[in-house]
């Protein structure tokens, strides 16, 4: 479904990612791992169009999408849900999700789609009428997932998706990306807490210094003293 060989980008005359390979199949959920630092969120930023590549190639379902701005990619249904969730404050919880079904390949079904969300998201249809700001960080975290969903995705890129979260809010957020996943999405996402991330991905990346420096199934990383040196040190 995504395949990205050889990226780099850089920020000004500052190279950033250096040579970074990696994929992901329909269906499938994949994490990125690193330390603060390390270039996850530039990888996510380039591959939906945030953050134009310098070199290397970007495919998405067989096509070319490096490079192309992020509204001609969210069209091709890889929808990308930032770092600190980025809701808009001052609009309602409705206002937040009608306006994610916005692109013309989602459009059309904003009303399916709607129902979807709060069914996933049963507080959403609660707060309907409240505004953005005023809820509690898992909330605007439920929000921003679901305003993805909105863009009726076949993958899905979150970055960071427990920063800040309450222990019982982050089991939440990850039941719900399994639940997902379980409609057919793909998810690429990052997370800095190694055993948790690998707990719900199938397959991990890990960067370092905007490289590539170890890939594998879950429970190969998760043993692995590669991995334990990186996060641990020593």
């Amino acid at each position: 479904m995504l395949e990205v060989e050889d990226l780099e980008v850089c920020y000004g005359d500052y190279q950033v990612i250096r040579g970074v390979s990696l994929h992901v199949a329909e269906g499938e959920i994949v994490s990125v791992l690193g330390p603060n630092g390390a270039g996850k969120s530039t990888v996510l930023n380039a591959i939906s169009g945030l953050r134009p590549p310098r070199a290397g190639r970007i495919e998405f379902e067989g096509e070319p999408i490096g490079g192309r701005p992020p509204h001609e990619i969210v069209r091709r249904r890889l929808v990308h849900i930032m770092e600190r969730r980025r809701v808009f404050p001052y609009l309602t919880v409705r206002q937040n999700l009608w306006l994610g079904g916005y692109n013309p390949a989602a459009r059309d079904a904003r009303e399916e789609t709607l129902r979807h969300v709060y069914t996933l998201f049963p507080r959403l249809a609660e707060r309907e009428n409240q505004l953005a700001h005023s809820m509690s960080g898992g909330e605007q975290q439920m929000l921003a997932l679901g305003r993805g969903l909105m863009a009726r995705p076949r993958l899905l890129l979150v970055d960071e998706p427990l920063l800040g979260l309450s222990p019982a809010a982050a089991r939440h957020t990850f039941e719900v990306l399994r639940r997902i996943n379980e409609t057919g999405v793909a998810i690429l996402f990052i997370e800095q807490n190694v055993q948790t991330a690998l707990g719900l991905a199938e397959r991990g990346y890990v960067l370092e210094s905007g490289r590539l420096v170890l890939e594998g199934r879950s429970g190969e990383l998760l043993g692995s003293d590669a991995v334990k040196q990186i996060f641990l040190g020593g």
